[in-house]
């Protein structure tokens, strides 16, 4: 399991973004804490601590302070920002002291399970150690990333669209759509509805499932494993 501390002044929103992380399978919530003090001190006492959702508006310190001082005290724990700051000098600072990701507010439990899963994936990727080359090298630094498709229809949300090409792409085999909204947390028929556009833009493909009597389910797989 990979351990999360939950830091956010406002106890309500600490609470749903916490909730939030427990819903994603493999994360679970070690700690929250409400201020820099109470995130520092956590950061000293929870046996093990895997990464940090971080807000910058604090009422002790800013978020950007408590990253710097952790990393003053030799903590390596990661962190991703999660806040209502959009100043580009903020986004540059946390870049610049080392934050993983910026998840800006407001945002929907879809986005901020996009940026756990690929946090995931990223540790995955590390943990098999050994050299890497050029290609690897450019698969970790990109794998925080969550693109949207290129030129969604309009009524097409990126969020849904990456969440949907993340479940095929790390599924052991095809889907349905009704599995699909079972991993996503979105209905059946968006499901399809994505899935059909990843199938026409190439992405995806299709096949088909036959049983006893009626109509093929239709399954879908990732390209690059068909």
């Amino acid at each position: 399991m990979i351990e999360v501390l939950v830091v956010d002044d406002d106890t309500r929103v600490a609470r749903v973004n916490a909730a939030y992380v427990e819903k994603v399978p493999g994360f679970h919530v070690a700690g929250e804490a409400h201020s820099a003090a109470e995130a520092l001190l956590q950061l000293e006492t929870l046996p093990r601590l895997d990464l940090v959702l971080l807000d910058h508006y604090l009422p002790d310190e800013t978020g950007l302070q408590v990253v710097h001082e952790m990393r003053r005290r030799g903590h390596q724990t990661d962190v991703i920002m999660v806040t209502a700051a959009r100043d580009v000098s903020t986004v540059q600072a946390a870049m610049r002291q080392g934050a993983l990701q910026y998840l800006v507010k407001p945002f929907a439990f879809a986005g901020l399970r996009a940026k756990l899963e690929a946090y995931a994936e990223l540790r995955r990727t590390l943990d098999g150690g050994g050299e890497a080359e050029q290609a690897e090298v450019d698969r970790i630094f990109g794998a925080l990333s969550t693109p949207s498709e290129p030129d969604l229809p309009k009524g097409h949300s990126p969020t849904t669209a990456e969440l949907v090409r993340q479940s095929l792409m790390h599924a052991d085999g095809p889907l349905s759509a009704q599995e699909i909204a079972e991993r996503t947390g979105v209905s059946r028929q968006t499901a399809q509805r994505y899935l059909k556009l990843l199938e026409r833009t190439g992405r995806a493909r299709l096949t088909l499932k036959y049983g006893d009597a009626g109509r093929p389910e239709h399954r879908y797989v990732w390209a690059t494993r068909a």
